[in-house]
């Protein structure tokens, strides 16, 4: 059996064996229709090999032939998976009142012919064998066409469980994300809330003497880190949505890494005594690098801050080393540390490595500065172990691969009118 894919068209084999090339021709022209293929054998040998090479509606065989006879050939076929199931019609010109009939039925023909043979017999006997074939085929197509779709049906159940899962966890993502910045908003909210009461109070009550130069320059200084507090907020959701959108932009520029590693230690040495700590600077000097200096500020900024945050009032260091074809900023602490198998976690987005005081911000400090790191085609990793503090790596190349960014990183900041430099 054999199908023309191109016409979807049913075409079926016959194998006819006979030693007489005669006897070949005649059976061949008896039972030869279109949409069948005749095959023929002269000896058992050959025949075998078209079995075991074909797949056949019917094969017709004589029982006399030399070498391997009939019989023999139809116990080797049904010995053979392929061609167990092939139905066998015996010819014979041996005498019906011989026990032929019965050894063929024996060795498990579905049919004896006596020659000379009954041409509406032949060909009645191969069109119903045909039939039944092409009846087994077209079962076979429609077990398989229905197992096709029993394998597509449970795909798609399983892609459409594992699209309700991803669902739901990007709503359970996103009640998070929404309660979690509702709750860090709402501290710098509620102090400047209760500063602007207090000054009411003060104003209805005529208190104008309180509002001298001390107490006006320290109202500013807590007004401004609120404010800080809530534009670092919206700027980490801000760029979360830049490197989901591929907006993410970056400027390079040639900058000395020192003095801007310089300048972001001493920006957070009220923060660091606040913290009870201090932060130690070892730069190697004349570090040049084509780097964009505020997003690279904005990542030292966010190593830094959570050293401050979880370095447990010990002393935090920056350092700056050149390598062989870039440079290594790595800023140490000595605090909490994280474990081996938080260490990628915290790089995702909304994950916090909370301290004691609860606090952890929105967890995208991490994520936003491995993103920034390899807009710059550099890397940032973590050594860490529980109770011995942590180290952050961020190696850069000194300058950007062939001039040019990657493709995931949009290089015109005019395209995102939304930064604040």
């Amino acid at each position: 059996m054999t199908m023309d894919n191109e016409n979807n068209f049913y075409t079926a084999n016959i194998l006819i064996v006979d030693d007489l090339p005669e006897n070949l021709l005649a059976l061949d022209a008896l039972i030869r229709k279109e949409g069948r293929r005749i095959f023929q054998a002269s000896c058992g040998e050959d025949a075998l090999d078209l079995l075991l090479s074909h797949e056949f509606a019917l094969a017709i065989l004589d029982v006399q032939m030399p070498g391997m006879n009939g019989f023999e050939l139809a116990e080797l076929m049904r010995g053979t998976e392929k061609t167990r199931h092939v139905p066998i019609v015996f010819v014979t010109a041996a005498g019906k009142d011989s026990n032929y009939a019965f050894k063929g039925y024996e060795a498990g023909a579905v049919d004896f012919l006596f020659k000379p043979l009954d041409v509406q017999a032949v060909r009645s006997k191969a069109d119903i064998f045909v039939e039944l074939h092409a009846q087994r085929h077209q079962t076979r197509m429609q077990m398989a066409a229905l197992e096709a779709g029993r394998r597509e049906q449970q795909a798609l159940l399983l892609a459409l469980r594992t699209t309700e899962v991803e669902l739901l966890k990007a709503l359970k993502m996103r009640d998070d994300f929404m309660s979690l910045v509702a709750h860090e908003l709402r501290t710098p909210l509620n102090t400047l809330s209760l500063e602007t009461r207090m000054r009411r109070v003060l104003l209805d009550r005529g208190r104008i003497e309180m509002f001298d130069a001390a107490y006006l320059s320290g109202m500013v200084s807590r007004d401004q880190r609120q404010i800080e507090s809530m534009v670092r907020l919206i700027e980490d959701m801000l760029d979360a949505s830049r490197v989901h959108s591929n907006r993410l932009s970056i400027r390079t520029e040639k900058v000395d890494i020192a003095k801007l590693l310089t300048r972001v230690a001493g920006d957070l040495s009220h923060q660091a005594e606040a913290a009870g700590c201090r932060i130690g600077l070892a730069a190697d000097s004349s570090i040049h690098a084509e780097v964009d200096s505020f997003r690279i500020e904005q990542v030292v900024i966010n190593l830094l801050t959570n050293a401050l945050r979880y370095g447990k009032g010990k002393p935090v260091e920056l350092v700056l080393r050149a390598l062989p074809e870039g440079l290594l900023i790595e800023v140490h602490d000595q605090g909490m540390g994280i474990s081996e198998e938080n260490q990628n976690r915290i790089f995702e987005q909304f994950e916090r490595a909370v301290g004691n005081d609860g606090t952890g911000g929105l967890g995208l400090g991490l994520f936003i500065s491995r993103q920034l790191v390899k807009a710059h085609g550099g890397q940032i990793t973590l050594t860490s172990s529980l109770g011995k503090g942590s180290v952050f790596s961020v190696s850069l190349p000194f300058t950007q691969a062939n001039g040019k960014l990657p493709a995931t990183v949009v290089s015109d900041a005019a395209q995102d009118p939304a930064r604040i430099a």
